[in-house]
């Protein structure tokens, strides 16, 4: 899976944005945390969910299935407004 490349990801100090294209068949912007911009800087290339949860393991301290839960979240998320090419 990786973002397809009919959205945007704009990052600001505190907030991380995803905006979809004219392409996109969704119209809109998804905002999140710094930790929504770590998942999607790994989903610029063709990665896997398990592997997304093991890189955010490795970089922050969360209690467990806190990382997995907010990975999983996402994509669900990701999927339900297109975003996502498997």
């Amino acid at each position: 899976m990786k973002l397809k490349k009919d959205f945007i990801v704009h990052e600001t100090k505190d907030e991380t944005m995803v905006v979809a294209t004219g392409k996109a068949k969704f119209s809109g912007l998804v905002r999140g945390n710094k930790m929504l911009g770590e998942i999607l800087s790994l989903m610029k290339k063709d990665t896997t969910e398990a592997e997304v949860v093991r890189a955010m393991r490795a970089k922050f301290d969360a209690p467990e299935g806190k990382i997995e839960a907010d990975v999983h979240k996402t994509v669900t998320e990701l999927r339900r407004i297109g975003a996502i090419e498997d």
